[in-house]
């Protein structure tokens, strides 16, 4: 489609557009659901809250914590208000990128949804993330706006400090008596919100004008930007939770990931709305507090890792959990073990999934009946799914090889020359090893890159390698993921040191603290093992797999 006939955009700075990529490559889009059939304009959040705008429907409980419930009409109230400061204090325009920073509670869902309902980009941003990496989010999307939360404001005024693109940064949920301002005297968001209307019209947004930015780490380390619709955020909507969850609105969503994520955005914040329902927000969970948080507030629908579920499973008959009808794992492969454990534990068959930040959400899963344990499950409805060899021909049941799915979702990374990677034939191929059987489940095999998911993170070995090569005892490092029955991936560094250092349990946590302290903890080496070579190619690349064999081996001896 040329600028000449696309239709108008809303967006008034176009440097998300301008940055997409050619449409020569970008993945098919399909529409085979009639749900999925959206008007030409489109704004996400006035489909959302739009209907729950209602005298009867505002006093249903929208976002539950410990210390406070938000109803829908505080919700929208919020939202609102929070999109007039967006306009009028920030002066930011449609198309504008707002970097958002804090943990799963009712600010940051509001945050969240009051960008997207300004026409503005949503660019969320792990909590754990250090100033070094957003440093790069804000370089690569030309962001000059956040919205943080005032617990994580030290990473935020270093990047703002060193960035020549962040201009503003407003903070909200501070501590203080009033909440007006923060320790430096800024203005709160909160304070803000004081003055302004609490309607705000919907920007009249294109259904593909891009409304979020989801940034996940490749292979190389280097973030790549994975850019989606309003249409698309809808769509996940109308596909996964309604074939397979088949939520409704009485349900109580809960779970782990961060509304940072797209698995944490639309199971714990855009399903949820959808249909009306009710989302319990809590920070920095553990197994037990899920728990206990799953019969506090009688949950219904469980979002989190297989690491919790394994370890919730030793633990759950100490709760109440009688509500909770329906468990959702994804984030990595499920193993058999813990989904037995699960059950054993709670009655509940656990419904598996895979889903990837360039498709948004999940798009193959099984729920109930239809689940065959150790397969993730079918394509949904609205998706379609194969398994490809290496030249992109489509392989029979049973033979393994590259995951590959079409939907009403798809692949667009910002300025990327990635993209050509991602998207083969049309099909989005996500760098998962798969086969599918002659029933048409799908098993995974492994990781089709160098990509390692531990916990339900996903953790690139070289932006981890770049740390650890800081120190200056290293040599040489290279990072690998192995297996781990508690984690799923341990990641694993292999060092060698320079001639006059000696290996010793204080360097190992010197290496292991130095990683903790640059970047985001999860991604620290949980196992350091020093040789004295690293095994090459001719041509002097690391053969990783090699190591990978070396890992092994010293695991099965031990």
């Amino acid at each position: 489609m040329t600028s000449e006939t696309r239709p108008k955009s809303a967006h008034l700075d176009s440097f998300a557009y301008n940055h997409l990529p050619p449409r020569v490559l970008w993945p098919d889009l399909i529409f085979t659901l009639p749900q999925l059939h959206y008007p030409e304009r489109l704004n996400c959040v006035s489909e959302l809250l739009g209907k729950m705008d209602q005298p009867e429907l505002r006093d249903r409980v929208a976002i539950r914590t410990y210390t406070e419930s938000w109803t829908y009409a505080r919700l929208i109230a919020s939202v609102n208000q929070i999109a007039h400061v967006l306009q009028q204090d920030m002066q930011l325009v449609p198309g504008k990128r707002v970097l958002l920073r804090g943990a799963n509670n009712p600010m940051m869902a509001a945050c969240t949804l009051a960008v997207l309902k300004a026409g503005c980009i949503a660019v969320p941003t792990m909590p754990l993330l250090r100033a070094k990496e957003l440093g790069v989010i804000v370089a690569k999307a030309e962001i000059s706006a956040a919205l943080c939360s005032a617990s994580l404001r030290d990473e935020m005024v270093f990047v703002e400090e060193n960035s020549s693109h962040l201009k503003q940064v407003i903070y909200f949920n501070e501590t203080g008596e009033t909440g007006e301002t923060g320790e430096t005297g800024e203005t709160s968001l909160e304070s803000l919100m004081q003055s302004k209307s609490i309607e705000f019209a919907a920007v009249d947004t294109l259904a593909e004008d891009i409304c979020l930015i989801s940034f996940t780490s490749g292979t190389t380390g280097m973030p790549k930007g994975t850019m989606h619709f309003h249409r698309d955020l809808l769509a996940i909507c109308d596909c996964f939770p309604r074939s397979v969850l088949a939520t409704q609105s009485d349900d109580v969503f809960i779970g782990t990931p961060p509304l940072a994520f797209t698995f944490g955005l639309g199971g714990l914040l855009l399903f949820p709305l959808r249909v009306g329902a009710s989302t319990v927000l809590l920070e920095k969970l553990t197994p037990e507090t899920l728990l206990k948080g799953i019969a506090d507030f009688g949950a219904t629908i469980c979002f989190t890792a297989p690491t919790f579920y394994r370890q919730m499973a030793v633990l759950a008959k100490s709760f109440d959990l009688t509500r909770l009808q329906k468990t959702v794992s994804a984030g990595e492969a499920l193993p058999v073990s813990t989904r037995e454990a699960w059950q054993q534990a709670t009655g509940l068959v656990m419904i598996d999934g895979i889903g990837a930040t360039e498709m948004l959400h999940i798009f193959i899963s099984a729920a109930g009946e239809q689940v065959r344990s150790g397969a993730t499950g079918k394509v949904i409805p609205g998706y379609q799914a194969c398994v490809l060899d290496e030249t992109g021909n489509v392989l029979g049941p049973g033979l393994v090889g590259r995951l590959a799915v079409k939907g009403p979702t798809g692949c667009r990374y910002l300025a990327d020359t990635r993209q050509a990677n991602y998207v083969c034939n049309g099909w989005n191929l996500t760098g998962d090893s798969y086969q599918m059987d002659v029933d048409g489940y799908f098993w995974y095999r492994a990781r089709s890159d160098d990509m390692i998911i531990s916990a339900g993170y996903n953790i690139a070995g070289p932006e981890v390698e770049e740390i650890v090569l800081m120190h200056a005892a290293v040599a040489e490092c290279a990072v690998v993921g192995l297996p781990d029955e508690e984690r799923g991936q341990k990641v694993t560094a292999f060092v060698v040191l320079k001639p006059d250092q000696i290996a010793s349990p204080e360097l190992i946590k010197q290496i292991q603290d130095l990683v903790k302290d640059t970047i985001a903890p999860y991604k620290y080496p949980r196992a350091i093992e020093f040789c004295s070579s690293l095994p090459r190619t001719e041509t002097g690349k690391i053969q990783r797999f090699k190591l990978r064999q070396i890992g092994l081996a010293k695991a099965s001896i031990v």
